[in-house]
């Protein structure tokens, strides 16, 4: 029996014209619709479309095949999106991709209450600093920072992700606090090196009023992981310069100060990621409404703020 992702590649590639706008209204790869409608062929015995580098036109045999199909996809389609779901009630594994620190600081806590409400999903999460192919990949969502947004992509932003400094008490106990960003150059420093460039990252802090100024802090330690750098600075290092989330928890306990506390460098939003399929998956969309809901509930984005000082 063909699979669905094979026969409505076939379907939307035969409406449009070609793999690449059939592609963008599936939130697939060119190459994916290609490789499905190629299976479909090979298992079918006969040659759908006709190819060339200018068009895309179906066989004879693919005119009969869609016409005897055509009709029925989005029915079938419905259909299993029905039974996947345990008629409405979201069902399932649900797959999401999620940062190795904020995942489990920020998402992992809503689980006993998310599985309360939907016992029949099953969770599959992974924990990864990258962002990811949801669709390539068979992930249903994903939250994090600094996705490109693919065709068919949709993003529903959460929370800022803004850049701050901190340090610790001890650290700071003998030491002048700095006025402004660059100030920051004389203290000890706890920096970022970049998983996909390999490069430091450089900071351009702002503040309330719209000034900007680079934040150069001297590399003193470097890592290539949030969660290390904000445990240096609680072992009193330096300062770092890390998104609000990942220092939260130790800046409301005191075990980390804020410096140049008006200043803050944005980092864009903290985001859930999703396919924005016409029928999404029930389960998908009970976890996005969730999320949504307890960032909203627990004032997360305004705790996120770095601008609010």
């Amino acid at each position: 029996m063909e699979s669905l992702a094979t026969l409505e590649s076939f379907v939307r590639s035969a409406e449009a014209g070609s793999f690449s706008a059939a592609a963008r209204r599936l939130a697939l790869t060119p190459a994916a619709v290609s490789r499905n409608v190629a299976a479909l062929e090979r298992s079918l015995g006969v040659r759908l479309f006709q190819r060339s580098t200018r068009k895309l036109a179906l066989t004879e045999a693919g005119e009969r095949f869609l016409l005897a199909i055509g009709g029925n996809l989005d029915g079938l389609r419905a259909a299993i999106v029905e039974a996947t779901s345990g008629g409405g009630q979201p069902a399932g594994v649900l797959k999401v991709s999620l940062s190795l620190s904020f995942g489990p600081n920020y998402i992992v806590p809503l689980l006993p209450d998310f599985l309360a409400r939907y016992p029949k999903v099953r969770i599959d999460w992974r924990f990864e600093n990258r962002p990811v192919d949801l669709v390539a990949e068979g992930i249903d969502a994903a939250i994090g920072g600094g996705f490109e947004l693919a065709p068919g992509i949709i993003s529903r932003v959460l929370a800022p992700a803004h850049i701050i400094a901190v340090a610790s008490p001890a650290y700071m106990a003998n030491r002048t606090p700095p006025a402004d960003p660059a100030g920051l150059a004389s203290l000890d420093g706890i920096v970022m090196r970049s998983i996909g460039t390999g490069r430091v990252r450089r900071w351009t802090m702002r503040d309330v009023h719209g000034r900007e100024m680079a934040a150069e802090l001297p590399e003193s330690i470097v890592f290539n992981d949030p969660a290390a750098m904000v445990r240096a600075a609680l072992l009193g290092l330096g300062v770092t310069l890390v998104a609000v989330p990942d220092a939260l928890e130790h800046l409301e306990s005191g075990a980390l100060i804020r410096l140049v506390p008006r200043w803050y460098a944005d980092a864009g939003p903290v985001s859930v990621y999703y396919a924005g399929r016409t029928l999404l998956p029930a389960k998908t969309r009970a976890f996005v409404d969730f999320v949504t809901e307890a960032f909203r509930r627990q004032r997360l984005a305004e705790r996120f703020a770095g601008s609010l000082g």
